[in-house]
């Protein structure tokens, strides 16, 4: 573990029972018109994301669901975390051609040289200051569809609606507790009790939705909302990534009749699927030095598997 601890990562997030506890954020300022706010203008911010980032994913999507990605643009790490964090390794020279950075942790640093939490994604940024706007990965989608709401493409989904916002946020705490940072409570845990409670839980949920789903298209009905898109980005991870390396492994995806289908549904959905690198994904949960270090790949194997041509097949689900 000592040679873990210079990566940052995860030790500041255990506490005194083995669980894992995700850190909280860096930034919080919310999008408005007021002073202490961050004005809504276009071509002004930019998203930084991993790929293989669920929470960073979700955001993605969401821009590219309401055509925010016009006016927000986006920047992308490499799927391996460094000793200072994720670098732009995808990038001339290495730099984000917006920032001129090298790390995501630059612009942790220069908001506070101290800092030392791990710094995450996703995060929006100000190209015009350089500083930190945003890294809220729960709120950040609501953000965009309601705060940004002008700027939506003639069209765009309604993923936030009003009659059911009440009953969306109280899913998405569902579904963020329990299931996008459930399976990290699983795979992070310290102690044996803290992975079953973590692992017991996820299930839970998990059985719960594919009941959910029994009779409906989406999560609440027959259009997708905010929460199909949180639900997803951890479905589309779990059978290659957390199945495997975070030892959930009671059951996998496909084992699931309606969140399998579901599951294809939305990765068919353009925006969605096409935003979803499942080869960077595999690649950065199974090669990252800190990940192989934590879960033994000592021999930096990549799984061949699962067949991910199955993503394409027909789902039944517009049945509904």
């Amino acid at each position: 573990m000592s040679e873990l601890k210079k990566f940052k990562t995860f030790s500041n997030e255990i506490q005194k029972d083995g669980a894992f506890i995700q850190q909280d954020n860096l930034f919080i300022k919310k999008f408005g018109n007021k002073a202490d706010e961050w004005p809504v203008e276009p071509n002004r911010y930019r998203l930084l994301w991993m790929p293989a980032c669920p929470h960073s994913h979700k955001v993605v999507i969401v821009l590219k669901l309401l055509g925010l990605d016009k006016v927000i643009s986006i920047g992308a790490a490499g799927p391996y975390r460094t000793e200072k964090g994720w670098i732009f390794s995808l990038d001339k020279d290495e730099k984000d051609p917006a920032l001129g950075i090298h790390y995501i942790s630059d612009i942790y640093e220069a908001e506070d040289p101290n800092y030392s939490g791990r710094p995450t994604v996703p995060i929006i940024v100000d190209t015009v200051t350089g500083k930190g706007v945003n890294n809220d990965n729960f709120n950040l989608t609501t953000y965009l569809e309601t705060d940004w709401e002008h700027y939506h493409k003639e069209n765009a989904p309604d993923l936030y609606p009003v009659e059911l916002r009440e009953e969306i946020e109280k899913l998405n705490k569902i579904i963020y507790e329990d299931i996008n940072t459930g399976v990290y409570k699983a795979g992070f845990a310290h102690t044996q009790e803290a992975y079953e409670k973590a692992y017991d839980k996820l299930f839970l949920r998990l059985d719960e939705f594919e009941k959910r789903l029994e009779n409906q298209r989406y999560l609440f009905g027959n259009k997708i909302t905010d929460s199909d898109i949180r639900l997803y980005t951890t479905l589309a991870r779990f059978d290659s990534v957390y199945y495997q390396i975070f030892r959930t492994n009671r059951n996998r995806l496909v084992d699931y009749k309606n969140l399998w289908d579901y599951a294809r549904d939305l990765y068919q959905i353009k925006g969605i699927g096409d935003t979803t690198d499942f080869e960077f994904i595999k690649d950065s949960y199974h090669l990252s030095p800190h990940l192989k270090i934590l879960f033994g790949n000592i021999h930096s194997l990549l799984p061949k598997g699962p067949d991910l041509s199955v993503w394409i097949k027909p789902h039944g689900r517009d049945r509904f």
